[in-house]
């Protein structure tokens, strides 16, 4: 059933907008964030999208995104063209993301050449029109041993096999970029004992495999896979490497996976990073360094400086190398002595917290550093180069992934060495051991008599990092000449927010894509208005609380603490199971759902992070417990409960089909057998009742699944592969699943059961006991149902699902009445009003409805119906440092809280 966009919902969304779209391109873009639900009615029909952050990048680079469209809209074959407000087209290259059951397209990918002007700020696709042809077409060849991307500016050259990623990077004939690789050093030990033998190893990249996984006319992807080792050594650390190419583009964006697969107790990653060479040309006072620091500040000096001597150069002189620009005259008595100013050939940009940095330089290897700068957050951008050309090189979240590390050492030879650290050698060595030694928890029992004292669900041999992985984005610009420093901010302020178009919310709405689970914003009456003010409080608070307490750093930034100790003013970040969220009852989908009704690009930057985090860290991707996700706890790996409601494709689907991203894609297809991994890791078997049940074979065709966490988790992934690419596999499983649980005895309120992997049907069972679990509806399922009904006519599960949101909340006589008894006292009450008001859409259905607001604002297991949503600021000496708390917040509440209220808005519409 989708939904059509209202005029009245359209006029009301309408007047809330910040700015029309359109504006002036200049306009800078609101610390709060965009809010793009569009000022004027020319958009109400449509496939429009902007920049996220209404305006274009200072610096151009190419861009990749997503568009939704209607059911039985498009065809596949259909083209597409892409135009400004004053209608001027673009070239554009679109490849199919997904489809609607009819093979008609659902979801369709575009990327526009940096090489285009593109003054305006919002632009529509146009079905049926061909765009101009580019102006640069990029160009790409391979055999056997390399592969090489033109893109009409600059030449890169990908090797297949060795050590050597990037053999090179040409532009105007020059190399400006060689021997690109990657750099893992291992420590053996801790520093914890005074006489330890602390030993450091050298890993590099040993490619296996290179290949093209995109390639068009504007857009090019290469995909490099490997292991770190040492020459006829230890081979570990697997990676991922994709290179991302543009027609016209002088920058290549990088994307860098690893996995842990070592040992915690004795594989310490001292740095972990990208390695090149510079052939360096000009004179070393023509030899420039640059890094970006906080906002706008640039620190740049020159290998072999020029000011501040005794003997004066000349103004031209030091001026020109202040500036960056060659250095073509030197006074004579400074000139006849060049040789004896001190040549600085090592410098190095390091980041240790989130709120310092300090830049140091040194002469070469055996002499001593100089502190050169120092500030608090640092853009992460460096450069080495001259007049004749030279490299812009910067990593994405810098500070806020720290420790990370910006190293040029050789900057005096003929051949300068870069290293980009996302783990930075300097700080301390990375740490993946358990924070605790058991606590005599070796049975069952002991273990949860731990779980209810410290809500942590602990197992010997269970908190491992294998299988964790890590992704980040570096950047890589390849210059002819030395960039003036106004142009290096601007390149910096590319790196920690590169542009992004994005489907505005109105034809995110109209396509009726996401099950019809959001609606645009209404502020026509005073109810609604107090809601979406709470929505913005929320988010506003969540991305306050990240820097007030820091949830910063390279294994934690993009996830959020689960639960507040008023008492000591902090999250609990160091009780069991009350730290890291891991995810718990969807906090990523809440996000994403706020972002798509509103547009704000606040919320998509802090919705990204949270999609990036999630889906590597909280997932082991090998190992015993491969491909599941651990439970909330203080170490994001350390939960015994390695669950599918924690890897689900749910969590990833709006990010990919936003952003056609290959390394979420790649994460979406990793969960279609995760079911698997249940035959051997059993959610329940710490349970009493689950001791005496028959164990499944760890290689047979079944496992036991949750109709909720366990079977919403794996509907999820099979939806989103049957969408990709028309699986017919994928599609009958879907089938087979939602078909045996209509089909149950108590459909939904049976619980659970026997599912056959191959063919995702599940044994029927022939027991009548009711089985209900509030967490049943907590991770997905209401979305993903909402998706498969309107996509997959099967009443019998149609039936069972409305039967299980109709009867959730209901009063015990109504359950009575249908079910033969009671369903006792449920939890999450207010979060299962979505439910209520999901089932009064289905049925038509005002009285629902207006149960579901009634649900809604009891507040039950939520936010009371009289909770004032605001803070208290507290300051020292009862905290370290000043926060605005709000202890009545936990984010179990928030994110439940979050999804009803827009998810009742959406399903209550036109019901009221």
């Amino acid at each position: 059933m989708t939904q059509g966009i209202s005029r009245r919902q359209f006029i009301a969304a309408s007047a809330l907008a910040s700015t029309a779209i359109g504006g002036a391109s200049n306009a800078q873009p609101t610390t709060r964030g965009s809010n793009a639900v569009l000022a004027d009615q020319t958009f109400e029909q449509g496939a429009w999208c902007h920049w996220l952050d209404e305006r274009a990048s200072d610096v151009a680079t190419g861009v990749t995104w997503g568009m939704p469209w209607p059911r039985s809209k498009h065809s596949p074959r259909t083209p597409f063209a892409l135009r400004d407000r004053d209608g001027k087209r673009v070239p554009l290259q679109t490849w199919p993301l997904a489809y609607w059951p009819d093979g008609s397209l659902k979801w369709t990918a575009h990327a526009i050449a940096p090489d285009v002007t593109l003054t305006s700020t919002a632009f529509q696709i146009e079905p049926g029109q061909k765009g101009p042809a580019p102006t640069t077409a990029l160009k790409v060849k391979q055999d056997a041993g390399t592969i090489e991307v033109d893109t009409g500016v600059m030449t890169c050259r990908v090797l297949r096999n060795g050590a050597v990623c990037i053999d090179s990077i040409r532009r105007g004939g020059k190399d400006l970029l060689t021997a690109g690789r990657l750099i893992a050093l291992r420590q053996n030990m801790p520093l914890e004992e005074a006489d330890s033998t602390v030993s450091v190893e050298t890993f590099e990249s040993m490619i296996e495999s290179a290949e093209i996984e995109n390639e068009g006319p504007l857009r090019a992807v290469i995909k490099i896979t490997g292991h770190h080792s040492r020459p006829k050594g230890r081979r570990w650390l697997p990676f991922t490497l994709r290179l991302y190419f543009y027609a016209g583009a002088d920058d290549v964006r990088v994307i860098h996976t690893f996995v842990f697969d070592g040992e915690e107790s004795r594989d310490f990653i001292r740095g972990l990073g990208l390695r090149f060479d510079v052939p360096l040309v000009d004179e070393l006072h023509n030899r420039h360094v640059r890094f970006v620091g906080e906002n706008d500040g640039v620190f740049g000096e020159a290998v072999r400086g020029l000011t501040g001597l005794r003997r004066d150069p000349g103004v031209e002189a030091r001026q020109a190398q202040v500036a960056g620009r060659k250095v073509t005259s030197i006074g004579p008595k400074v000139a006849d002595g060049l040789e004896l100013i001190p040549a600085f050939g090592d410098w190095t940009l390091l980041q240790p917290t989130a709120d310092s940095f300090q830049i140091r330089k040194r002469t070469g290897l055996g002499h001593a550093w100089l502190d050169s700068s120092r500030g608090g957050r640092a853009s992460g951008l460096g450069y080495i180069g001259g007049p004749s050309g030279g490299v812009a090189f910067g990593i994405r979240n810098f500070w806020e992934s720290h420790p990370a590390q910006l190293d040029i050492r050789k900057a005096r030879t003929e051949r300068a060495e870069v290293t980009m650290w996302l783990w930075a050698p300097d700080a301390p060595p990375m740490d993946l051991r358990f924070y605790h030694d058991g606590l005599g928890q070796e049975t069952h029992e002991k273990q949860l008599e731990g779980l209810n004292i410290t809500y942590e669900d602990y197992e010997p041999g269970f908190g491992t990092p294998v299988g964790v992985a890590r992704t980040s984005e570096m950047r890589l610009w390849l210059l002819d000449a030395t960039p003036v420093r106004e142009r290096l901010v601007q390149l910096a302020a590319a790196v920690r927010a590169p542009a992004a178009m994005v489907a505005v919310p109105q034809t995110l709405h109209q396509a009726g894509v996401f099950g019809g689970t959001f609606a645009l914003p209404d502020r026509s009456n005073a109810k609604q208005v107090r809601i979406e003010e709470q929505l913005d409080f929320l988010f506003d608070f969540y991305e306050k609380q990240r820097d007030q307490h820091s949830w910063y750093g390279f294994w934690n930034y993009g996830d959020v603490m689960h639960t507040y100790d008023a008492d000591r003013h902090t999250w609990r970040y160091d009780v069991g199971g009350y730290a890291w969220d891991n995810s718990e009852l969807s906090t990523d989908i809440w996000l994403w759902l706020y972002f798509l009704r509103t547009g704000r690009a606040d919320v998509y930057r802090f919705a990204e992070a949270m999609t990036r985090h999630t889906g590597e860290v909280d997932v082991h991707h090998l190992g015993k417990f491969a491909p599941l996700g651990s439970r909330h706890n203080v170490m994001h790996w350390g939960c015994s409960a390695k669950q599918l409601r924690i890897s689900t494709a749910l969590n990833r689907r709006y990010y990919y089909f936003l952003t056609a991203d290959e390394r979420i894609g790649e994460l979406l297809r990793e969960q279609l057998e995760a079911a698997r991994t249940l035959r051997t890791v059993v959610p329940e078997r710490k349970l009493p009742e689950a001791q005496d049940r028959v164990r499944e074979s760890a290689d047979g065709d079944y496992a036991r699944l949750g109709f909720g966490t366990d079977w919403g988790s794996i509907a999820g992934a099979w939806l989103t592969e049957w969408e990709r690419t028309g699986s017919r596999e994928m599609r009958d499983r879907l089938v087979a699943s939602m078909r045996s649980i209509g089909s149950q005895p108590r459909g939904f309120f049976t619980g659970g059961g026997r599912m056959n992997l191959r063919t995702g049907a599940f044994d029927i069972s022939k027991d009548q006991a009711l089985n209900v679990s509030h967490l049943s509806a907590a991770f997905g399922l209401p979305e993903v149902c909402a998706e498969l009904i309107e996509l997959l006519k099967i009443p019998e599960f149609e039936r069972a699902w409305v039967q299980y949101c109709t009867l959730y909340n209901a009063p015990s006589e109504q359950q009575k009445a249908a079910l033969g008894e009671s369903l006792g006292e449920l939890n999450l009450g207010q979060g299962h009003s979505r439910l209520t008001a999901y089932a009064a859409r289905m049925k038509r259905d005002p009285a629902l409805a207006r149960r579901a607001w009634e649900e809604f604002y009891a507040g039950r297991a939520g936010f009371a119906p009289d909770q004032r949503f605001e803070t208290q600021r507290i300051t020292g000496p009862a905290v370290m440092n000043a926060v605005d708390e709000a202890a009545w917040v936990s984010t179990n509440a928030t994110a439940q809280w979050g999804l009803a209220a827009i998810e009742c808005l959406a399903f209550t519409a036109d019901l009221s």
